[in-house]
């Protein structure tokens, strides 16, 4: 069998399970063979060796039965990131990527500013703010050893030495307030469950994707902490689930009543985070 051949029966045999059959069954045969994606189109008469074969369709039948692609490969894309991921962490999505670019904005306005990622999974917001903001003093913070493993390597590759990581329950193990809080908390709320893929079910993280009776326990538990651990003048922003908008920004006004509290959309217009902007003097 050929890079081609492999190439057709993993995009046959996934065209069920995925609507990125292609892409999936690329992104494996590259991963077997150890090759970027222009090697597999200008060689894709090469043949593969018994053991890449055997790989290969092991790989596919685990992504048929809904296997996350990241966790197959051991890696997942975030902006310019290439992270390691395993199952002890949520694999990254895009809508997080203008979380990033909403922090980096703020932090840009600021000489200097201390900012914590909460539930830090991967690292992903972590890094991507320590590269963006050379200036900023970045902590992140997950409740989860495992994840904060993975972060760590994460970062060595990146930003070795940047980040502070501590273990804890979100805001909990910080010494002394920070500047920006910044969180992607679990938001899926108990009766939306049902809705999400089988893939995610199975296979990440309850932890990172359960928020709870009406998907806003961490959320809210993260405001109430965060009354005590934000500076004067500091910001927070929240992603949120696409329905949760309205009712997210009512429980920042009942923590935070002085402070401008804006809904912002995500690329495909659902009012994906809030911000809190607090005052200098409360």
């Amino acid at each position: 069998m050929n890079i081609q051949e492999a190439w057709d029966y993993g995009r046959l045999h996934l065209t069920l399970s995925s609507p990125y059959a292609e892409l999936d069954a690329r992104l494996l045969l590259e991963y077997v063979l150890q090759k970027p994606h222009s090697y597999i189109v200008a060689f894709a008469e090469i043949e593969l060796t018994l053991e890449q074969q055997q790989s290969y369709f092991a790989l596919v039948q685990r992504a048929v039965e809904l296997e996350p692609i990241p966790y197959l490969t051991g890696t997942a894309v975030f902006l310019d990131l290439v992270l390691s991921v395993t199952p002890a962490v949520l694999i990254p999505r895009p809508e997080t990527e203008e979380l990033v670019e909403l922090a980096v904005k703020w932090g840009r306005q600021r000489p200097t500013c201390h900012i914590v990622d909460v539930g830090t999974g991967s690292g992903n917001i972590a890094i991507s703010l320590a590269q963006r903001l050379p200036h900023a003093t970045i902590t992140a913070v997950d409740i989860s050893t495992q994840a904060l493993n993975i972060a760590r390597k994460n970062a060595t590759t990146y930003v070795p030495g940047r980040i502070n990581f501590l273990l804890g329950d979100l805001l909990t193990p910080l010494v002394e307030p920070v500047d920006l809080i910044v969180a992607n908390l679990p938001y899926i709320a108990d009766d939306e469950w049902t809705q999400v893929d089988d893939g995610v079910k199975l296979h990440e993280p309850l932890l990172a994707l359960q928020g709870g009776a009406d998907g806003l326990k961490l959320i809210n538990k993260v405001l109430w902490q965060a009354q005590e651990k934000l500076m004067a003048g500091g910001a927070i922003f929240l992603e949120v689930g696409w329905q949760q908008g309205i009712a997210a920004q009512k429980l920042a006004r009942a923590f935070f009543p002085n402070a401008s509290i804006n809904l912002l959309v995500d690329i495909v217009g659902h009012e994906r985070f809030v911000q809190i902007q607090t005052v200098f003097e409360r």
